[in-house]
């Protein structure tokens, strides 16, 4: 209990509140709405048959089927109207190919949601480290937002081809009595297929998350961050340009004040000199009393 008490502690769980964290959890939830509304149908329909001896028919004739649709194990007796006879009748088509390949893409995708899941919000720095994380996440992404616009496609395909084989009203026509003309064969009860129709449109709807994550996961792997930099504003030199101008401008300045300085005292400082000089030969005492 301390254990998972401290990574509860330790997870990032603001990443869910982000456009990356979020769709996962949206593709999570998506994915098992898919496999399960697929996985989990079954269905039923039923027919009447009326012979013209009213003893020797059967008015109630119940055919059930389920995922993962192999209708050509599916079977059902109907009457002969001959001397109270049977006969067995099998459905027509295999249909599991298309239906277990999308129900085989909604489990794996859900459990690729919980891993990546488990990853931002556990081990998001590691998930960072060196760009290997996002670049395995969106080759990934990119195989299941394919592989769920094959499947979904498959098997919008597969379903159509179910309910026409489900059809009471074509099934009536694989029956021996209702091909003549004094019986009266008719459908009592359609199957229900609301819960197929809804697993397909889960499945382009998983298309369109996980296409549209694509993006988000490609954000991460920092490939475009080179190319996402505001350009300088204009009319304004780049800071480098700007710096080296100004040196440019102070060192010339500098170097002729401080050229200028020297030759200006030192030229001074030699004027008064040699005046002095002259100064100090003319009015010496020592030279009046030599005149003198």
């Amino acid at each position: 209990m301390d254990v998972v008490n401290q990574l509860v502690a330790q997870g990032q769980f603001r990443v869910l509140k982000v456009p990356l964290g979020f769709i996962k959890v949206l593709q999570w939830f998506f994915a098992i709405f898919a496999f399960s509304t697929c996985g989990s149908y079954s269905g039923v329909f039923r027919m009447a048959v009326e012979c013209k001896n009213r003893t020797e028919s059967d008015l109630r004739i119940e055919v059930e089927f389920e995922y993962p649709f192999r209708l050509h194990q599916v079977y059902f007796d109907a009457p002969t109207c001959k001397e109270r006879n049977r006969e067995r009748v099998f459905l027509v088509g295999d249909y599991s190919s298309s239906a277990e390949f999308f129900v085989t893409i909604g489990v794996f995708a859900f459990l690729y949601s919980t891993a990546a899941l488990s990853i931002y919000v556990f081990f998001y720095e590691k998930y960072k480290e060196n760009n290997k994380g996002p670049l395995i996440d969106l080759g990934v992404t990119a195989v299941f937002a394919f592989m769920w616009l094959v499947s979904s496609a498959a098997w919008a395909k597969g379903l159509s081809d179910v309910k026409t084989a489900t059809d009471p009203d074509k099934v009536i026509t694989l029956i021996e009595a209702c091909e003549q003309r004094e019986n009266t064969c008719r459908e009592v009860h359609d199957p229900v297929m609301s819960g197929l129709n809804t697993s397909v449109a889960f499945g382009f709807i998983n298309l369109v998350l996980w296409a549209g994550n694509l993006w988000f996961v490609f954000k991460e792997t920092g490939i475009i961050a080179p190319f996402m930099r505001a350009p300088p504003p204009e009319g304004k030199p780049a800071p480098d340009a700007y710096g080296q101008q100004g040196a440019y401008e102070q060192d010339p300045y500098a170097s002729n004040q401080g050229g200028y300085q020297p030759e200006y005292n030192q030229q001074g400082y030699n004027q008064d000199a040699e005046y002095g000089q002259g100064y100090g030969q003319q009015g010496a005492p020592t030279s009046f009393s030599n005149q003198m």
